[in-house]
Parts: structure tokens; C-alpha cells; sequence
């Protein structure tokens, strides 16, 4: 049997998975991501997950053929490496990861990716369709996007293509964002913006009644979903981080034309109606182009490390004609 193996690298957790020649996987093993003083010691989770992980299928890391990683960025693909990763310690400045990759499996065939990209090979991969044009875009802690078209994966030169959470969704710039800049979308719609922008807007309205706990160093972007039906200003948050998202969407569908867009991360994944179905509702007022069909992922929160697997798989593509059976 062939082996295959894929690798999330998250800020908070590392993750491989090892894969059958049809993309089944037989075996995982996850871990908390270090946060030490060297990158090295987060390379060295790496191994061990994958090292774990073929221990776990009763096989060598030898057998695999090729694996996928889909990590956290900046990336610089031409050396194989994050760099400077914005949420973990300022010490680490760089975590190799395809030659170490590489070296433990003995084989070249080792493609790295941002986490989104790798979430748009995996969605392509494993749906029904294959589809040559689509997106895939996380509403998480950040805002981001994977986009394929006619086939083709977009990386940008530099494998950092598809920072859609740093469009900017409103030119009045009254959100800056954790990158520093104003108005980006990220910035009002992101899990760890959602507080702060309810915060805003409160203190635009002044004198706001609300059970909401907006003086609570813990308020987050839960309590605002939880409240929804049952708190006025809650249901005004969710409406104007709805319109946000729609133009933000809008956007990107006017930008790539894709026939779908998936939408997954832990904001949309536990609050689709609030979040999928005002942008199904709203996206054709503002296209041009056709309406895509636009849906919850259908690989939940596994779906970096499916499309680290779909990426070994495919030779970095998630084209299913690519694949070895």
C-alpha cells in the first residue's frame, strides 16, 4: 500500500495525519505547538507528530511518498520555511519545514502552503465536484482566503497570496486592524476583532442598553453569537458584522468569479445561519459576475490537515485526477 502524509502547523496546535493512495486517513496524532525560544523546537513537533503518526499506521516514515503541510505564515517557499510568525513568541524568527520534512520521509515530494491554501486543496479534493474554480475562506481568529482558478492554485510568489482579511471593506478606517492598517475586514469580523467592534459600536450609540458583557476583558465574539434573538444590541452586532462579511465576500467572488465559495474557521463553523446565510441572502445584490453557490466546508475543522493530505496526494493541486488510484 502507498502511504501519504499530511502536516497542519497551527499557533496553538500541530497536527499530521497519515493517508492511503484514495486520501483515507488511517492515523493522526496532534500535539500543542511550542512556544519556546527557537523555531527549531517547532520543526521538531513536526517530526514528532509525523513520527507518531506512522507509528500509529505500523509503518516507517520511509514508506510515505509524499506529504503535504499546511501552516501558519509568512511563508518563504523558495527556502521552505515560515517566517517571523506573527502569533507565536518574537524569538522565533524561522521554522524549517520541507527539508526536515523531506529528510525524515526520504523523499522531495513535500509541498508547503498557507493554511488556506491548503483548506481550498482539501475542499477541492474531497468534493463530490472537483471544481476548477472555487474559494475557500476562514472567518476564524484572522480573515483568509484559498483560491483556485482554472485549476490552478493561487500562491503569489512568495506562497502568501490570499490576505483577504486585509482588503479594505471600509474606506472610513474606524477599525484598525492587528496589522496595524485601518478599515480591513479582518479587523470587524474576525474572531478577535468581533469584541472590539461591538465595543465601537456601542460607544457610537452611547448609552446602549445590553446584557452583554462589553467591560469583561473575557467578552468575545461567543457571547455576541449567544446572545443573538435575546439581546437587541447582540442582534445589531451580528447584523453589522453580517454586512461586512457580504462585502468582503463580494469582493473576493468579483476578484476569482469561483463557481463556490466554502466558508469554514470556528466563527462560521458554529454559527451558520447567522454568518453563511446573510451573505447567501445579500452577495447577488453586489456581483457582476455569476452567483456562486456559497456553503459551509464540508471538512469542518479538519479540513488544513485533509488538504495537507489532498496536497501529497496531487502534487500540491488537489486535482483528484492527479492522484495515484
Amino acid at each position: 500500500m502507498a502511504y501519504y502524509a499530511g502536516v497542519d502547523l497551527g499557533a496553538t496546535n500541530v497536527r499530521a495525519a497519515v493517508a492511503d493512495g484514495d486520501g483515507n486517513v488511517i492515523s493522526a496524532y496532534d500535539r500543542g505547538t511550542p512556544g519556546g525560544s527557537a523555531g527549531i523546537a517547532v520543526t521538531e513537533a513536526v517530526l514528532e507528530c509525523l513520527r507518531e503518526a506512522c507509528a500509529d499506521a505500523d509503518i516507517d516514515p520511509a514508506e510515505v511518498r509524499a506529504a503535504g503541510i499546511g501552516s501558519i505564515g509568512p511563508l518563504d517557499l523558495a527556502e521552505g520555511v515560515v517566517t517571523n510568525p506573527a502569533n507565536l513568541p518574537d524569538t522565533i524568527d524561522r521554522i524549517p519545514l520541507t527539508g526536515p520534512v523531506g529528510n525524515l520521509i526520504h523523499s522531495d515530494r513535500v509541498f508547503l502552503h498557507n493554511d488556506t491554501n491548503a483548506g481550498v486543496i482539501g475542499q477541492r479534493f474531497y468534493s463530490d465536484r472537483n471544481p476548477d474554480d472555487m474559494v475557500y475562506i476562514t472567518i476564524s481568529s484572522g480573515i483568509g482566503a484559498g483560491v483556485t482558478v482554472d485549476g490552478n492554485v493561487l500562491t503569489g510568489w512568495d506562497g502568501n497570496a490570499g490576505e483577504v482579511g486585509h482588503m479594505v471593506v471600509d474606506p472610513q478606517g474606524r477599525r484598525t486592524c492587528g496589522c496595524g492598517h485601518d478599515g480591513h475586514w479582518e479587523a470587524y469580523c474576525s474572531g478577535n476583532n468581533i469584541p472590539e467592534f461591538a465595543r465601537m459600536l456601542a460607544e457610537e450609540d452611547g448609552g446602549v442598553e445590553t446584557s452583554l458583557p462589553l467591560d469583561d476583558p473575557d467578552f468575545s465574539a461567543k457571547d455576541v453569537f449567544e446572545n443573538a434573538g435575546l439581546d437587541a444590541f447582540a442582534d445589531h452586532v451580528i447584523e453589522q458584522v453580517a454586512h461586512w462579511n457580504t462585502v468582503g465576500v463580494t469582493n473576493v467572488v468579483q476578484a476569482y468569479a469561483p463557481i463556490v465559495v466554502y466558508l469554514g474557521g470556528a466563527v462560521a463553523l458554529n454559527n451558520e445561519e447567522l454568518v453563511l446565510d446573510p451573505i447567501r441572502e445579500r452577495i447577488e445584490d453586489g456581483l457582476l459576475n455569476n452567483v456562486p453557490d456559497v456553503q459551509l466546508t464540508t471538512l469542518g475543522d479538519e479540513i488544513v490537515l485533509k488538504g495537507a493530505v489532498a496536497s501529497a496526494l496531487t502534487e500540491g493541486t488537489g486535482d483528484v485526477s492527479l492522484a495515484p488510484n
